[in-house]
């Protein structure tokens, strides 16, 4: 598959597992259809197969995964997830090319949790923080 145009609405798992390079995403989540709809809203993110347990994600020319937990049967990270509250502590996911406070105002619509307001930062960017209903730290910025 290297090389080849992926697309996404059609590919086999075995074919789009095959296309997979550099850095893979994979979030575990409670609701990936419910995620996949913030996703689309507040950071015009496309969503591709979507079902109650799986999601392909893309982001610009950025892709990643969901899955819905039951969907790790035996893996050796169902263990760790906990019933309830936040799963992502620590992990941030940056979206460099979404305005912050267009997200801000969109991702508090809908149901996000604002963290940080829309700040400049020393770093040159202006960028706030959201958190989904899974714990994740979405991170949109922009130079500023």
């Amino acid at each position: 598959m290297k090389g080849k145009i992926v697309d996404f609405e059609t590919v086999s798992a075995e074919d789009f597992g095959a296309s997979l390079r550099g850095i893979g995403l994979n979030l575990l989540v409670r609701d990936v259809v419910a995620l996949c709809t913030v996703l689309e809203t507040v950071f015009d993110m496309k969503t591709h197969q979507v079902t109650r347990d799986f999601a392909i994600v893309t982001y610009g020319d950025q892709v990643f995964q969901l899955h819905a937990d039951g969907t790790y049967g035996a893996h050796p990270l169902l263990g760790l997830l906990p019933e309830s509250g936040v799963r992502g502590a620590g992990l941030e996911i940056r979206l460099y090319d979404t305005d912050p406070d267009i997200a801000a105002q969109k991702g508090e619509a809908a149901g996000m949790h604002l963290l940080q307001e829309p700040t400049d930062k020393p770093h040159g960017l202006r960028e706030c923080y959201l958190l989904c209903e899974n714990g994740y730290a979405w991170v949109p910025s922009r130079p500023k």
